[in-house]
């Protein structure tokens, strides 16, 4: 039993740290802000949500367990409210947006 949890946590985290490294590179990858941010929104909430769910299982039924359960919740809550936040912010500021990207929205958030 002992060896299935460390197998499964250790799944977990190799995921986790395979998406983190994914999102790093998309990061330094892309050239459009809006494309940096979905980046690294995907490393805040799966690449993190990933290593602390295998800390989960690696734990045990214990209070730190809540405690990380509790981080996830937190962390898939604030997360995307903020990068959706940040790319609004973006898109209302930005006056090259339409030299960026093809986006036929613009339009209609500047109206």
């Amino acid at each position: 039993m002992e060896w299935l949890r460390f197998i499964l946590a250790a799944i977990f985290l190799l995921s986790g740290l395979t998406t983190a490294a994914i999102s790093v590179f998309g990061v330094y990858k892309f050239k459009f802000v809006l494309n940096r941010m979905h980046a690294a929104a995907l490393c805040d909430t799966l690449a993190l949500m990933l290593v602390l769910l295998s800390m989960v299982i690696l734990c045990g039924f214990q209070f730190a367990t809540l405690k990380l359960l509790l981080i996830i919740v937190f962390l898939w809550f604030a997360s995307p409210v903020s990068s959706h936040l940040l790319a609004l912010l973006e898109v209302t500021i930005n006056e090259h947006l339409k030299d960026d990207c093809d986006v036929s929205e613009v339009d209609e958030l500047e109206d």
